[in-house]
C-alpha cells in the first residue's frame, strides 16, 4: 500500500511537471510570435481579439467602433493601409450590416432596409476590389521577391529598433504574406458570398448566382456559396460532412 501511495505521487510529480513544462514553452512560444509582430500593429490585433465577443452579443455599435478603430491604426502606414488586413474589415463590416438587416429582433424600418444593403454593398465591394489588387501584387510572387518587394516600405519607422528585431518584423511580415496568399482566396470567396447574399435580397437572382460560382470557383469547400445557390436553385441544402466538422479550414 504504501509503494502504491510512493508510486501515485511519483506520478502526480511527473504530470505537474510536464504540464509546468508544456505551459512555460506555449508562453516562450507564443510570446517568440507577438514579440516577432510588428509592434505599431500589435494592438489592433490584440483588438481583434473582442470582434467574435461584440458580435456573438449583437453588439454592433461595439463592432463598428471597433473595426473603425482598427483601420485607424493600419491606415497609418502605408505599408498596411492597402493590404489585406483592411480588406478583412470592410467584408466583416458587410457581414455586420447584413445580420443587423437579417436578424428580425432587430426590427430594421422597411425604409431602412436599402440603406443597410448599400452599406454591405459598398463595403463588400470595397473588399472584393482591395482582395484582387493585392493578390495582383503578391498572389505570384515567392519569398525572396516579397521580402524585395517590401524591405524598404515596411522597415520605414521602425528605427528605433536593433537591427536584429527589424529582421525579426520583416521575416515574420513575409511569413503574413506567404500564408495569405493561400488565404486571401478563401477570404475573396467569402466576400462573394456575401455579395451574392446582398444580391439575393436585392432580388437579383442571376447576379447572385453568379456571385455564388465565383465563390465556388475561388474555394471549392465554400458551404455557404454551394447552399445558397441551392436556395435559388431549389435544390436540397448540403449538410457538412463529418470530416468537415471534426477538420474544418484553419482560417
Amino acid at each position: 500500500m504504501q509503494m502504491k501511495d510512493s508510486k501515485t505521487r511519483v506520478l502526480i510529480i511527473v504530470m505537474t511537471v510536464l504540464v509546468f513544462a508544456g505551459i512555460v514553452t506555449a508562453w516562450i512560444y507564443y510570446r517568440g510570435i507577438n514579440r516577432s509582430v510588428d509592434p505599431r500593429i500589435r494592438g489592433s490585433r490584440e483588438l481583434y481579439e473582442k470582434y467574435n465577443q461584440f458580435a456573438q452579443e449583437s453588439r454592433y455599435d461595439s463592432v463598428f467602433w471597433l473595426m473603425d478603430t482598427i483601420e485607424g491604426v493600419y491606415s497609418s502606414f502605408d505599408h498596411y493601409r492597402d493590404g489585406f488586413e483592411v480588406a478583412v474589415l470592410y467584408n466583416n463590416r458587410a457581414a455586420a450590416y447584413l445580420s443587423i438587416f437579417m436578424q428580425p429582433e432587430n426590427e430594421i424600418l422597411i425604409g431602412d432596409t436599402a440603406v443597410f444593403m448599400s452599406k454591405a454593398e459598398n463595403a463588400v465591394r470595397k473588399s472584393l476590389r482591395m482582395y484582387q489588387e493585392w493578390l495582383e501584387a503578391y498572389g505570384g510572387l515567392n519569398e525572396a521577391e516579397i521580402r524585395e518587394n517590401i524591405d524598404a516600405g515596411f522597415l520605414a519607422g521602425l528605427d528605433r529598433y536593433s537591427q536584429d528585431e527589424q529582421e525579426q518584423f520583416l521575416d515574420k511580415r513575409v511569413e503574413e504574406i506567404i500564408e495569405a496568399q493561400t488565404e486571401n482566396r478563401r477570404r475573396l470567396s467569402v466576400s462573394y458570398t456575401n455579395l451574392g447574399i446582398i444580391k439575393r435580397h436585392q432580388q437579383k437572382y442571376d447576379s447572385a448566382a453568379i456571385c455564388y460560382l465565383k465563390a465556388i470557383d475561388l474555394w471549392e469547400r465554400n458551404l455557404t456559396a454551394e447552399n445558397n445557390l441551392n436556395i435559388l436553385l431549389n435544390r436540397p441544402l448540403k449538410k457538412q460532412g463529418l470530416i468537415q466538422k471534426l477538420f474544418p479550414p484553419e482560417k
